[in-house]
């Protein structure tokens, strides 16, 4: 679907060589906040699949997310660790690149965008998307050897498909929907869904033998399930009230697999800034943290240790 100008459609562009956006080195550039599980699933890709050389980064602070403006750029590099100004443009909002891409739109400025220098516009501000298409959208002008494998291979593609969908509305958004209750109600009705999602990632990977989830092959469900549960214990506990349990305390399967990923899996260190992560939510969300106070913990932000031998890891869960 083609992004309809002066409307809050997103754009689904696609890099292929058969299309408007072909895998060209260097052409393209991705526009992120370090803060945000969504905007992560790309740049993820990117530090997984070696194109960190090929596809250009911006990073917008995680705070202030200022009403009707949204998520600016530092004005230097040093003001603050880790944000970038704009590369291209020089911007001072992310809202102005979305403007110079439709200077009518009329929907949120969200991260990620990824750019298309050549023809100045948006290719796609749509995550999931991204993550479906971009670990292979460069293959054809790499190099044999630096290939990644597929993370959407056909033979788990119907496994794939369908956790996908449930772990997006119960797990991805779901942390959300509580976090953002407007009610006792809705909260009450929101947290057990995350509580289930997690009881039934905690057995998936243990049925199937890990060390991912579904067992030996890493693939997409991996990455989605990352950049939320990275946030789980130093965010979401606190910030979202999802405190029926956390991730180190009572899911010691998913606390493995998350621990393997982080520090043995070539990007997944490299693409998480717990510093971002803690400072975003509760300095932009005043209406949940009227006061913008960060809490220090947890320490650490992720523990050490992997146990490698995967059949001797318990299983945890949440009654929910």
């Amino acid at each position: 679907m083609a992004h309809k100008p002066g409307t809050n459609d997103g754009w689904h562009g696609v890099i292929s060589k058969n299309g408007p956006f072909p895998p060209v080195a260097g052409r393209y550039h991705l526009y992120i906040g370090l803060f945000c599980p969504f905007a992560h699933r790309p740049n993820l890709v990117r530090h997984f699949c070696g194109l960190t050389d090929i596809i250009s980064l911006s990073v917008v602070r995680p705070y202030p997310n200022i009403k009707g403006e949204g998520l600016r750029f530092p004005k230097t590099n040093d003001e603050y660790p880790g944000a970038t100004v704009d590369d291209l443009y020089g911007s001072e909002f992310l809202r102005d690149i979305y403007l110079r891409a439709d200077k009518d739109y009329a929907g949120a400025y969200s991260v990620p965008v990824l750019w298309d220098k050549e023809t100045e516009t948006i290719v796609s501000n749509d995550s999931a998307d991204m993550l479906r298409w971009l670990p292979n959208a460069f293959d054809p002008i790499l190099p044999v050897v630096h290939r990644r494998a597929h993370l959407y291979p056909d033979a788990l593609r119907p496994q794939i498909d369908e956790i996908s969908a449930w772990m997006q509305t119960d797990l991805n958004a779901g942390v959300y929907k509580a976090g953002g209750a407007a009610s006792q109600a809705d909260y009450d009705k929101a947290v057990p869904v995350v509580f289930r999602a997690l009881n039934r990632i905690e057995r998936l990977i243990h049925d199937n033998g890990g060390p991912f989830i579904l067992g030996k092959h890493i693939s997409e469900v991996d990455l989605r399930a990352y950049t939320t549960i990275i946030r789980f214990d130093p965010i979401y506990v606190q910030h979202c009230k999802c405190n029926l349990g956390t991730i180190r305390h009572n899911y010691p399967t998913i606390n493995n697999w998350l621990k393997n990923l982080y520090y043995n899996v070539d990007g997944f260190r490299e693409s998480t800034n717990f510093k971002h992560i803690k400072e975003s939510y509760p300095k932009n969300q005043a209406d949940i943290n009227p006061k913008g106070i960060v809490p220090m913990g947890p320490i650490p932000d992720i523990e050490s240790g992997v146990d490698h031998n995967w059949g001797l890891v318990s299983v945890g869960s949440i009654y929910v």
